[in-house]
């Protein structure tokens, strides 16, 4: 008798672990269910087809039912939506939504892959026809047919994450003035507060109105449509058009109501196997709980490159194989206009509250060759263990090179690499596409440095508390006249470091002395002769480039007159 699988829900983990069944076993009867119209769709393509970079709807069809059908002879069932799941029966309930009729379906092994549903708050007007939420494709085309018919002119969304970004985007690009409202007092909520500034003084340079540390409190309008979006601040917001995307939850309630074990996250619980705590029954995609590559504890990571593998296993695993899924690192890359932002492994924060004894650097360097012509900085900070050097994690951010950067972090993390490692990857260089000394290879021994006392750093956060606390810091610039005059930290001597050695005299021995420059380096070289000298040094990782996370009370004059005119006061 053949091995009748089911499939619930489609996508990236559904579709995956329905192929992935066939090419195992050719004689199962494989049949899949998706409530929506339709089974497998680029889902990470839905903001570009708003912004019409990706013009073609078609193209964000992957696999179509008739397609399952000829090419792997599976049954794809569209509208069809799964109520229950009897476990002990191994039967599931289903309804189809267009004849509006109910059937029981048998089945041997049974896959879950129902994904994640959006987070919709009970605000006032949320269910209005002008808010929108962007997970499916006909999200997508509400969003797009109502851009053309209606022309709204100002557009609101809600929520700073990879969606919510790239959506503004996608609005941007449209010709609306969009503004971005987030509760957190930044993007991008994977990144460290002081790599997300540069994101969001990207995006506000780009002429959106953004604001942080701020929620929504209620909308308003009238004829069902939203025409003001009050924050809990007071500020009110004209709105043509809001997108909500605040988040996402695992969609957990088949395998609640069915008795299946859920895990610490509130997602599925499922082994290695992706098998769930009944042994007929796997699970994979949004809907499950991972374990992360770092901390070998569970997490739940809502991304289609996790849930395309898991699926895969889910679905050869289903008839009868052995494969075991990958631990996940949450690695991931989000595009504004001309600044690229990705991450992967544990970000300082998540560091902490694992428990590790956490350090870490933010470099500067060139994302090629300097002398080759349109070379652009590249951001990178680097997360790592303080007694192994193992690396925990690292943020870059730039433009050109961004993705290849994080694509070799990811890479270190799977191999359990410790920074030092980073100092010898063989690293493809051409002045067009990098350096002799590519910035992965800078951030070793960046964090090198700092792990044998070469250099004691300090963080801007912990420089600007540090301030606050102690009069008897002396802070140092050593960068040239030219660059103090333009922007300095408010209370910096100016002590080029070509000069430095002639003036230690000026410097008192008996305090503890910070020295910055513009991204790290020449700072660095200070801290050596400091160090070497006698003095308590300590060096600002990152340099004054990351220093524009703190307060504007604490920047120079020069660059209150440049942001604010004659009027310093507001500085």
């Amino acid at each position: 008798m053949k091995r009748r699988v089911l499939i619930i829900g489609g996508v990236a983990a559904g579709a995956s672990a329905a192929t992935k069944a066939r090419r195992t076993d050719e004689t199962a009867e494989i049949v899949m269910f998706e409530r929506g119209d339709y089974v497998s769709f680029a889902n990470c393509g839905l903001p570009y087809y708003v912004a019409r970079e990706i013009v073609e709807r078609e193209n964000l069809l992957v696999v179509t039912p008739e397609q399952f059908r000829i090419r792997h002879e599976i049954d794809v069932r569209l509208a069809h939506e799964v109520t229950r799941i009897n476990p002990r029966e191994k039967t599931i309930e289903v309804r189809d939504l267009q004849a509006g009729t109910s059937r029981t379906e048998r089945y041997d092994s049974l896959v879950l892959t129902p994904g994640a549903s959006a987070i919709i708050p009970p605000i006032p007007m949320v269910n209005a026809s002008n808010v929108f939420t962007m997970r499916t494709i006909p999200d997508m085309d509400a969003v797009h047919e109502y851009i053309e018919r209606m022309h709204p002119q100002d557009a609101t969304v809600v929520g700073a994450g990879y969606i919510g970004v790239e959506m503004v985007e996608a609005l941007h690009r449209r010709g609306l003035q969009v503004t971005l409202v987030e509760k957190l007092n930044q993007v991008l909520p994977p990144l460290d507060e002081d790599m997300a500034f540069m994101v969001a003084d990207h995006i506000r340079a780009e002429g959106v109105d953004l604001h942080l540390g701020d929620g929504v409190r209620s909308f308003r309008g009238n004829d069902n449509r939203v025409g003001e979006v009050e924050l809990e601040s007071g500020a009110v917001i004209r709105a043509d058009i809001v997108i909500m995307s605040i988040g996402v939850r695992p969609d957990t309630k088949l395998a609640r109501d069915a008795g299946l074990q859920l895990g610490v996250s509130g997602a599925i619980a499922v082994d290695s196997r992706m098998q769930t705590s009944d042994p007929h029954i796997w699970a994979a995609g949004d809907a499950v709980e991972s374990v992360h590559r770092v901390t070998g504890k569970p997490c739940w990571v809502a991304l289609a490159g996790p849930a395309s593998k898991q699926g895969r296993v889910a679905g050869a695993n289903a008839v009868g194989g052995t494969m075991e899924a990958p631990p996940v690192l949450g690695t991931s890359i989000v595009r504004f206009n001309e600044i690229v932002a990705a991450v992967t492994g544990l970000n300082e924060r998540s560091a902490r509250t694992a428990g590790y004894d956490v350090e870490s650097s933010v470099i500067h360097a060139n994302q090629h060759a300097g002398y080759y012509p349109w070379a652009e900085l590249l951001t990178i900070k680097t997360v790592y263990e303080r007694q192994t050097g193992r690396l925990l994690g690292a943020q870059v951010i730039g433009n050109e090179g961004v993705d290849k950067r994080i694509d070799v972090f990811a890479t270190a993390l799977t191999a359990n690499m410790r920074v030092a490692d980073l100092t010898e990857l063989d690293l493809a260089y051409s002045p067009p596409f990098g350096s002799a000394r590519d910035p992965v290879n800078i951030a070793g021994f960046v964090s090198q440095n700092q792990l044998s006392d070469a250099v004691s750093p300090i963080s801007s956060t912990d420089l600007h508390a540090l301030l606050g606390q102690s009069p008897e810091v002396q802070l140092v610039d050593v960068r040239t006249p030219a660059e103090f005059r333009e922007k300095h930290i408010r209370g910096a001597r100016l002590i080029p470091v070509d000069e430095l050695r002639k003036r230690l005299g000026e410097i008192d021995k008996t305090r503890p002395v910070v020295v910055y420059c513009r991204v790290g380096l020449r700072g660095y070289l200070a801290s050596r002769i400091l160090a070497q000298n006698g003095y308590s040094v300590r060096n600002l990782s990152g340099g004054i480039r990351i220093w524009r996370f703190e307060t504007e009370a604490d920047i120079s004059d020069a660059e209150a007159k440049s942001k604010y005119g004659n009027d310093v006061s507001r500085a």
